[in-house]
């Protein structure tokens, strides 16, 4: 008699939690982070709405895990295409973050692919609806900046840390302070919309701000 194989349990969980994530970003990108609902994203996705809190306890939570799958998807993506994102250049570098030996290049480097991703229509409702609702909701602010935003800024201070070791930074600049002169101007013309975010305005941000971190004559 001919057996029949059992369902992979494992498989069909992935399948679900996929579902559940593309629901999740796709609502919010459609309609915004407020009108979107576990019970809308379970529709959307096919799947009960208890079986989306058996995996997280809230809305929050689902778009938090959807935004970081999101990413991790695009960075890998990124690994098999030309290093136009920051990738590393030589052997002492951090990863996903250059080090050619020229601070500035290799910071304009980087925000130029910030200025990408943030002006990407993919990502960027995401990114508000998760930075507009982190200012109300501390707890999910500070899990954002956690998990997303905590180990990309390690990467600069990284970074600029080795750029002191080679007199190339004063060696009294806080690396966790100057780094926020590098984003910090970023985010608040994406946020606010005060003027376009481009390629251009990232290369002026960094020739201001090394200006002020290299050794004075």
């Amino acid at each position: 008699m001919a057996t029949t194989k059992a369902p992979d349990a494992g498989r069909r969980s992935d399948r679900s939690r996929r579902a559940i994530h593309d629901a999740a970003l796709a609502l919010v990108t459609e309609q915004g982070y407020r009108r979107t609902t576990i019970e809308g994203i379970a529709a959307r996705a096919g799947v009960g709405k208890q079986t989306i809190y058996r995996w997280w306890p809230s809305k929050a939570a689902v778009l938090m895990d959807a935004f970081l799958d999101l990413a991790g998807r695009a960075a890998e993506d990124t690994d098999g295409a030309p290093q136009s994102d920051g990738a590393a250049s030589s052997g002492g570098s951090a990863p996903g973050f250059p080090d050619t030996g020229d601070l500035a290049a290799d910071l304009k480097t980087v925000l130029r692919a910030t200025v990408d991703e943030l002006n990407n229509p993919v990502l960027e409702a995401v990114t508000r609806a998760l930075t507009a609702e982190g200012i109300v909701d501390a707890k999910l602010g500070a899990e954002f900046v956690q998990q997303l935003f905590d180990p990309q800024l390690a990467l600069y201070v990284t970074r600029l840390r080795a750029a002191q070791e080679a007199g190339h930074v004063r060696a009294e600049v806080d690396p966790r302070i100057a780094l926020e002169l590098l984003i910090g101007p970023l985010m608040h013309r994406w946020l606010l919309r005060t003027l376009p975010l481009t390629h251009a305005y990232a290369d002026e941000v960094v020739d201001y701000a090394v200006g002020g971190l290299t050794p004075r004559a």
